[in-house]
């Protein structure tokens, strides 16, 4: 007699697709290292490609339909920032995270500003790193924890939201407005991803954890 209850039993799920990685480094040796890592521990992250440069990055990056960019910042010729920038102004639809020596909030904010969900130290422990990788795939925000403390309000800064940038405050004010991420972006002429990061950005600057606690925020602050 048959067993029912073990019908279709034997049909395998499939696995999801690997979350496709491109390493930007001007540095062959760190770029090598990065690769060998992701290779070696993380089955489930695919290196699709490589560059040297920020200008670089973007053909590649577009090229290969990748996921996520671990973008340096300090190259020659276009740097991780300007890159980042010009990938997202072509409609790059994945994430960038920065993987960088600097943690000054100058260049954290830069960075952050110009498209980067995140933004990882190079003397994170290598499964920091990969966590990192996966965890922009997901749309969270990956930070080093020293990043993130060099981004709090210290003691006799200005109210929180008094940093955001021209952009950032535009979103939050369409956000307040009701607007949908797909709304914001055609009427700010971004992708919808870039959306995603200054929505980000703006709500771990003014202390929120939604739209709904963003939104109240604004109107309570924005005119201000």
């Amino acid at each position: 007699m048959t067993d029912e209850r073990s019908t279709g039993s034997s049909a395998s799920t499939p696995a999801p697709a690997p979350v496709r990685v491109v390493v930007v480094d001007d540095h062959p040796l760190v770029r090598t290292g990065l690769i060998g890592l992701v290779r070696s521990s993380a089955p489930d992250l695919e290196i699709v490609g490589e560059a040297g440069d920020g200008a670089e990055a973007v053909e590649v990056a577009l090229d290969s339909a990748a996921d996520v960019v671990l973008m340096d910042l300090s190259m020659p010729g276009v740097d991780g920032v300007a890159g980042t920038r010009a990938l997202f102004a072509r409609g790059f639809e994945g994430a960038v995270v920065v993987l960088s020596s600097f943690a000054d909030t100058s260049r954290v904010r830069e960075a952050l500003e110009a498209g980067a969900i995140g933004y990882l130290l190079k003397d994170s422990d290598p499964e920091a790193v990969l966590v990192g990788i996966r965890s922009a795939a997901l749309g969270h925000a990956p930070l080093d924890p020293r990043v993130a403390r060099a981004l709090l309000p210290r003691a006799g800064d200005s109210t929180p939201g008094g940093d955001l940038s021209a952009r950032e405050r535009e979103v939050l004010g369409l956000i307040a407005q009701g607007r949908a991420n797909k709304q914001i972006a055609r009427e700010l002429g971004i992708s919808e991803r870039t959306v995603k990061v200054h929505a980000s950005n703006v709500f771990r600057r003014i202390g929120v954890q939604d739209r709904t606690s963003a939104a109240m925020w604004a109107r309570d602050n924005l005119d201000r």
